[in-house]
């Protein structure tokens, strides 16, 4: 696969490179690092021509989107496209255990706001933290328990967004599939950020989202391939994370079946697990983070690896993937 090619997402018409960057890791994700090394990893995916950057206000409550707009501030800026989220404000705070798995916070803390004002006011001072004049892709962030308020109230402000030409695409971001084909059915949506649940762990996404997603034209961001790092880290190392906490034992136990089946074909599990997933066809890219310079040119090197046919058919006889789940020809 080529990481450099370039794919429209969705109905937006925008072209996007095949891989990506998340920007969690820059906010502090399970650690902080320097400002250095995050303009590093920016740098890193714009000299690799990488075109998209995927962060959010709840990403270290704020410091990913300053990151990333400091790392972007000397590129052109028609060279790379910017997605940011909406759903969550941030407010002052003086609680000292706010940070969850973000580390070294500033005084913020991100708030719930789906309401026409809470996603205006996101979205103004998402840009003065950035300091660039545009945001392309808005995702609606998280809205689990909220449903009712994104559709009613956010996402029209968003859709009046695009109309006006402010944004490019409307999106929204999860960690759940069964919301985004709701969100698919009842609004207008060019693109989703679907968060791990289409991986070599979980394919159950196939089921109705993604056939909708091909059928309505809305091309899907895959976050979190390698499931919080499981899928990367190595199922038997220490501090190995899928969906953001520990993993369960059958979890544990599929990805050791997995690496067993990669390693007998000397292929890298994460090229399978970066290369199964966008072999669908409604997944336009992967947006793989990283808090590491060189991990962003492993990601793109990993795209090119020839894996032999053999092991895709050992994963589908072995149960590991679905046998409707398209591979790599």
């Amino acid at each position: 696969m080529d990481p450099l090619e370039r794919r429209t997402l969705g109905s937006s018409g925008l072209e996007v490179t095949r891989l990506g960057l998340g920007c969690a890791a820059l906010g502090g994700l399970y650690g902080d690092i320097p400002e250095e090394q995050a303009d590093l990893v920016v740098h890193a995916a714009l000299d690799l021509g990488l075109n998209l950057f995927d962060t959010a206000p709840l990403y270290g409550s704020g410091k990913s989107e300053t990151r990333v707009g400091r790392g972007l501030q000397d590129a052109p800026r028609d060279n790379y496209l910017l997605a940011s989220k909406v759903g969550r404000v941030l407010v002052p705070t003086d609680d000292e255990n706010r940070g969850g798995i973000f580390d070294n916070l500033p005084p913020l803390k991100p708030v719930f706001d789906y309401s026409h004002d809470g996603i205006m006011r996101s979205v103004e001072e998402s840009l003065e933290r950035l300091k660039l004049d545009r945001i392309d892709i808005l995702h609606i962030h998280d809205p689990d328990n909220h449903y009712d308020e994104a559709i009613r109230f956010a996402y029209p402000a968003l859709d009046k967004l695009r109309s006006e030409g402010t944004i490019k695409a409307v999106s929204a971001g999860m960690n759940q599939w069964e919301m985004l084909a709701r969100f698919a059915r009842e609004g207008d949506f060019d693109c989703f950020l679907l968060a791990g649940r289409y991986s070599l762990l979980e394919q159950e996404s196939l089921d109705e989202l993604l056939p909708l997603c091909l059928e309505k034209d809305i091309g899907i961001m895959a976050g979190g391939t390698y499931n919080s790092g499981i899928l990367a880290k190595g199922s038997g190392e220490k501090g190995a994370k899928y969906n953001y906490g520990d993993p369960p034992a059958e979890i544990v136990d599929k990805a050791r079946r997995l690496e067993a089946v990669a390693k007998r074909h000397d292929v890298d599990i994460k090229a399978v697990a970066s290369q199964f997933a966008l072999a669908h066809p409604a997944v336009t890219c992967i947006i793989p983070g990283t808090r590491r310079p060189e991990r962003v040119q492993e990601n793109f090197d990993l795209l090119k690896v020839e894996i032999p046919a053999q092991l895709w058919v050992e994963l589908r006889d072995e149960e590991l993937i679905r046998a409707d789940a398209p591979v790599p020809e």
